[in-house]
């Protein structure tokens, strides 16, 4: 399992030097099977440049899953490439309901004066999957679902190949339990012994008493998880938009120094490009 991050930015893309290093565009994750199989997660604007590299490969099949339908993770959808290919096959899912909802979210995403290009009029063929039982097959990959500590109800996946696994749960707010989402602990046995965790950490513990109910989990928070679950890698997402490199430079080492201890998982910002092989 080949694990590559396109967008780790959240709520809006950002730009300018500082930056660089962390990258602007908001969320979107590939990660592909042993078999070459492409599941993506989210369609941020990362999910643009995403595109223009799988048309360069000639990937003409691909999974898309959403996490949720905030604007910041299906705002680079319009601009994703393979779309406007009749040679293009894209299955879509999300969230529970998410294969009754997304033939209207997609819609009105596509529709004019938003966009010029109505859904109907793209050449690409696009179906939705359905999960059964939380479960879902993409190849190799086997991804299972759990509804998300957020605002108008979402999914995180773990998805597990051969033994190695990961762990998508961003905006998901740990101190406080939204309706449909899940406790601390539901998130500790869904992460439980996973190789990468990659969680929502968009906050500060200083910044987030202003900022509770609004979705997110500060770093703290995130590392706590990670600690609980026994999870081998800690991956911070979905920064936050005023943040820039060097601020994100000091969570990080905050980050680091509460798992500096035997055992602790490890801990990583990501950034645009950052990438990992999950053995197994």
């Amino acid at each position: 399992m080949k694990v590559r991050c396109w967008g780790a930015r959240g709520s809006i893309p950002v730009s300018g030097p500082e930056y660089v290093r962390y990258g602007g565009d908001t969320a979107c994750l590939e990660i592909q099977s042993s078999g070459g199989a492409v599941l993506i997660l989210d369609a941020g604007t990362g999910i643009r440049a995403l595109g223009s590299d799988l048309q360069r490969r000639r990937c003409g099949e691909m999974v898309l899953l959403f996490t949720h339908f905030h604007w910041d993770h299906i705002q680079g959808l319009p601009f994703f490439k393979p779309l406007y290919n009749a040679a293009t096959s894209l299955t879509v899912g999300g969230r529970r309901g998410a294969r009754r909802d997304l033939p209207r979210v997609l819609a009105q995403t596509f529709h004019p004066p938003l966009f010029p290009v109505p859904l109907a009029k793209l050449p690409a063929q696009i179906s939705c999957v359905g999960f059964k039982n939380d479960v879902l097959r993409v190849d190799s990959l086997v991804v299972r679902r759990t509804p998300l500590s957020h605002p108008n109800l979402g999914a995180g996946f773990r998805i597990e190949e051969n033994g190695a696994s990961l762990v998508y749960l961003t905006d998901n707010e740990l101190s406080l339990r939204h309706k449909g989402g899940g406790s601390f602990e539901d998130y500790v046995e869904f992460c439980s012994g996973a190789d990468v965790l990659i969680h929502d950490a968009e906050y500060t513990p200083e910044e987030y008493p202003q900022r509770r109910g609004w979705g997110h989990s500060h770093f703290a928070d995130a590392a706590r998880l990670a600690q609980a679950a026994d999870v081998g890698k800690l991956g911070l997402f979905h920064h936050n938009q005023e943040r820039g490199d060097d601020a994100l430079d000091t969570l990080l080492a905050r980050c680091r120094a509460l798992l500096d201890q035997p055992g602790a998982p490890r801990c990583e910002a990501l950034f645009q490009g950052w990438e990992q092989e999950l053995p197994g």
